[in-house]
């Protein structure tokens, strides 16, 4: 009789055991919630650490063209840049060992979202610069295409004129482009470009990133 009463005393009862596999529940629940809360943070950040990546590329790469940019009295009746909604397309220089500076059409352009560089191969040409320029500004060129950022929204441009003293919205300044192939004169009133003010909002950014760059200051 005590043997029986020990074993019946020693044991878990059905409530017990019920009991205890509810707390396990419980904790996992609680437990996995935790680690998705975790994990949805780390892709947020990664997201934006990817986001602050390609940004910092962009503007480090638009600083540098900016940078050298062509000077007008080197391109005499040509454009040097042409900034109109959400594209970009400058001329700059291109510096190598033991050669003679050439020539190099890049442009940039924000469409669906993505932004993106490409540019021509240097030349000293100005008939082939000048096709160059053409085939960009009329999107039928055959650059590679280099993709700086994703999930843009907006992509807008202004430039400072120094003839002016102000700022314009990009496209309201652009020279009058003559019958021959990327030859332009400036058109009546038409100032001269220095600075280029770029803005970039991001999806999921709260606040827009605005960066002035200088134009030909290399």
């Amino acid at each position: 009789m005590r043997h029986n009463k020990f074993s019946q005393q020693g044991g878990f009862t059905l409530i017990e055991l019920l009991v205890a596999i509810a707390i396990l529940a419980i904790i996992a629940v609680m437990g996995w919630s935790g680690l998705d809360s975790i994990i949805r943070a780390r892709q947020t950040l990664n997201r934006e650490l990817e986001q602050s990546r390609g940004t910092q590329i962009s503007f480090v790469q638009l600083e540098n063209d900016c940078a050298h940019l062509v000077s007008e009295a080197a391109l005499p009746k040509r454009e040097n840049l042409r900034a109109i909604d959400t594209q970009l397309i400058l001329i700059r220089t291109v510096y190598e060992d033991n050669r003679a500076p050439q020539l190099q059409v890049v442009a940039y352009k924000m469409q669906n979202g993505v932004f993106t560089r490409r540019e021509s191969v240097a030349t000293r040409d100005l008939k082939i610069l000048d096709s160059f320029w053409q085939s960009a500004i009329n999107g039928s060129d055959n650059m590679p295409i280099v993709k700086l950022q994703t999930d843009v929204s907006t992509f807008q441009m202004r430039t400072w004129n120094s003839d002016e003293n102000s700022w314009r919205v990009a496209g309201t300044d652009i020279s009058t482009v003559t019958p021959s192939v990327g030859v332009s004169t400036p058109g009546k009133g038409v100032p001269r470009k220095t600075g280029l003010e770029v803005t970039m909002q991001l999806v999921g950014q709260q606040n827009p990133m605005l960066k002035i760059f200088l134009l030909g200051a290399a």
